[in-house]
């Protein structure tokens, strides 16, 4: 049986400012319509004797995997890590999970949910190609023939051919400076990493207890202690936070005596920067790459996202312009390797900018910030058909909703009242209260908040469906960001429902 483990614990802070911490680029269409998560998702269906997918990831973005993973209808469980340790304990604890639930024989597909494959047909070949290495008990990565020099991979140098396509890895080397990366497209035994891997899990677990004891024990204790939680297993806390934070490459497959490499030509991307992203989604005539409402004028070599507003660029070379509703990214593509950078800057100087964001997900749909001021913040709601709010009360703020779309269901006070189009009503601070959707369609309403406190700890539970507590302020791919000038008081204004 081959199971898919989906690493989806990653920041993409390159990708400022559309992906960030708190809606880290598997998550986002950069790409397509769909999420990178969901098209790794759909890939999956195209291998032979499947088993349950184990999507691995924070507790914060639990249920916008949970929720993903349903709409794909891959079968699998959301593992949730409740601290970063890199990729080499959240796989020992997936590879854990694959042994008890499926037995010895079980294959571990290990893949980041935040690259580009545009060739799912030469994915599925190579994956087979892989399987057979597994099956002899080799540690399997995959590298890809680099075609251009790029100091932002990790880098393969494979020796020996073992079999068709497969060679074994003589050495891993770190991401290079322009002039090495450049020697490396020139020699054809220089392959990116691809941060893919293939084995037993068996194998793998044995390889690391062999090298990284530490890191084995912890992910073992981890595992053996995880709570289910609805639909997710939640690794104990403590075992997990007391292992080392390594790489599988540094703390296996560098000192692995069985270590090979297969070569994949999918059209693979990591989409570790805006110029890899210009590069999947194409340039036109100028060299430019633009997505949303964006107008050029004798503008050439560009990168140009807008998110809402009309960015209208004018005589403009080699540049990335980013927009979206709390911040512009301007940044010339030689230094786009820089991002990381001024991202620490922002995050040092604690701006909300540098990690969150102003739309965020909830287990029962979405909202997004509007508009914030002193006393006052407007948010746009949407809840799914079926979706809940917790049962809760505000101690420093009232609310007004107006209905745009969908039916809502109001529970306040223990008075009970359904709202169409165009009807609204008022929650008095205090009061205990609920929103629902009943119906069939999305709940569309704007919410204004009040008071003298907007932060999102202000709330009291007594009642949710999805077994949040007040203690868990439910940042699930949270949230806002607000102006510099708003008072301190104010300045949270988050929904924590």
């Amino acid at each position: 049986m081959l199971v898919p483990v989906l690493l989806a614990g990653g920041a993409g802070t390159r990708l400022w400012p559309l992906s960030r911490e708190s809606r880290p680029k598997q998550f986002l269409s950069l790409t397509g319509e769909t999420s990178l998560l969901d098209q790794t998702l759909s890939r999956l269906v195209r291998l032979r004797d499947l088993g349950p997918a184990l999507l691995v990831g924070n507790a914060e973005h639990r249920f916008v995997m949970a929720e993903q993973l349903r709409a794909s209808g891959v079968e699998g469980k959301v593992l949730v890590e409740p601290a970063r340790r890199n990729t080499a304990p959240a796989v020992a604890a997936a590879a854990f999970d694959a042994l008890a639930q499926h037995g010895e024989d079980t294959d571990l597909l290990v893949l980041p949910t935040d690259h580009a494959i545009t060739d799912d047909e030469a994915f599925v070949a190579t994956i087979e190609r892989a399987r057979e290495s597994a099956a002899a008990g080799r540690l399997t990565l995959f590298g890809v023939r680099p075609d251009r020099a790029e100091t932002g991979y990790g880098y393969i140098k494979a020796g020996e051919t073992v079999a068709p396509g497969v060679r074994d890895v003589n050495a891993f080397v770190e991401k290079p400076d322009m002039e090495r990366a450049k020697a490396y497209v020139a020699d054809r035994d220089y392959y990116w990493n691809s941060g893919m891997f293939l084995f037993r899990a068996r194998d793998y677990l044995d390889a690391l207890e062999q090298q990284a004891p530490a890191i084995h024990a912890a992910a073992r204790s981890a595992h053996a202690q995880a709570q289910t939680d609805m639909d997710f297993l939640r690794l104990d806390e403590a075992a997990f936070a007391a292992s080392p934070v390594d790489s599988i490459d540094y703390a296996v497959m560098e000192g692995a005596d069985r270590a090979v490499m297969v070569e994949l030509d999918a059209g693979w991307s990591d989409l570790g920067s805006w110029s890899a992203v210009a590069q999947a989604n194409g340039t036109d005539a100028d060299g430019n790459s633009v997505h949303g409402d964006v107008m050029l004028e004798n503008t050439q070599n560009c990168f140009v996202h807008s998110e809402g507003r009309l960015i209208a660029a004018l005589g403009v070379r080699d540049t990335i312009i980013v927009e979206t509703g709390d911040a512009v990214l301007v940044a010339d593509r030689g230094c786009e390797q820089q991002i990381r950078t001024l991202v620490g800057r922002l995050t040092d100087e604690g701006r909300e900018e540098a990690t969150q964001y102003r739309k965020a997900y909830r287990p029962w749909g979405s909202y997004e910030q509007i508009a914030v001021g002193a006393r006052f913040q407007v948010k746009h709601i949407r809840v799914k058909p079926g979706g809940r709010l917790s049962l809760q009360k505000h101690h420093h703020r009232a609310e007004h909703w107006v209905v745009v779309h969908g039916t809502a269901r109001i529970t306040c006070d223990g008075r009970e009242s359904l709202l169409t189009e165009n009807q609204s009503t008022f929650i008095p601070l205090g009061a205990v209260h609920r929103l629902e959707n009943p119906g069939k369609v999305d709940l569309d309403l704007i919410e204004v908040q009040s008071g003298s406190y907007l932060g999102e700890d202000d709330i009291v539970r007594f009642d949710d469906v999805y077994g949040r507590s007040d203690a868990e302020p439910d940042t699930e791919i949270a949230v806002d960001s607000t102006s510099n000038n708003v008072p301190d008081a104010n300045a949270a204004g988050r929904k924590p429902d």
